[in-house]
């Protein structure tokens, strides 16, 4: 299950680039028309970093959460599978967000998707504990814990949803709040909690 996990994370991770499209010149020779239609794809760049990054802590999470099992039952397949296919999608909203930037509807779709993905962590960890598919101890505090941190970024992809409508990028800002809250929580995290962190 993790080999087709990971599988599944390099394709998605690999189609962010496939949706930033080099561009057709009418004259190749000519750097202030390359110079141009590279500028205009400034946010095609911005969503593919910001989405690679995005994807990539995703792994790393889907990684260190399944380094604590001891196995696996149908409920669990489902719930990754689920939680796979939005990470796949991811991809799509990507390129909405690339080349429509300043369009708030553009930024919600993105803003709701990755939510969507960080809740199905909650809910793969949550699924192991009740099952006892955890092959470690984790007290009701440090399940606590990690549930926070890994709702926190869907509190904040809901909250950036409103603020687009005001300003896309301001509402992409909103999404960069989870570096200090994550600081925060480390330094807040119950004895055991690095369990949690691999």
């Amino acid at each position: 299950m993790i080999n087709f996990s990971d599988g599944l994370f390099a394709i998605a991770m690999t189609l962010l680039v496939v949706e930033v499209g080099v561009p057709k010149l009418l004259h190749e020779n000519d750097v202030r028309e390359l110079a141009d239609d590279l500028a205009d794809l400034i946010p095609n760049f911005v969503g593919f970093f910001l989405s690679f990054a995005v994807i990539g802590r995703y792994w790393v999470a889907h990684h260190q959460m399944f380094s604590l099992l001891r196995g696996v039952d149908t409920g669990l397949i489902v719930r990754n599978l689920v939680y796979l296919a939005f990470v796949a999608f991811l991809p799509f909203p990507t390129a909405l967000l690339g080349d429509y930037f300043g369009n708030p509807l553009a930024v919600t779709v993105y803003a709701a998707v990755a939510a969507v993905v960080s809740g199905l962590e909650v809910v793969l960890l949550r699924h192991a504990y009740r099952a006892g598919l955890l092959r470690v101890r984790i007290g009701p505090d440090v399940l606590r814990w990690g549930t926070v941190a890994s709702v926190s970024p869907v509190v904040l992809f809901a909250l950036s949803i409103p603020v687009a409508y005001w300003n896309t990028t301001a509402a992409v800002a909103v999404w960069f709040l989870s570096v200090p809250f994550g600081i925060f929580m480390d330094r807040h995290r119950p004895e055991g909690a690095e369990l949690l962190q691999g």
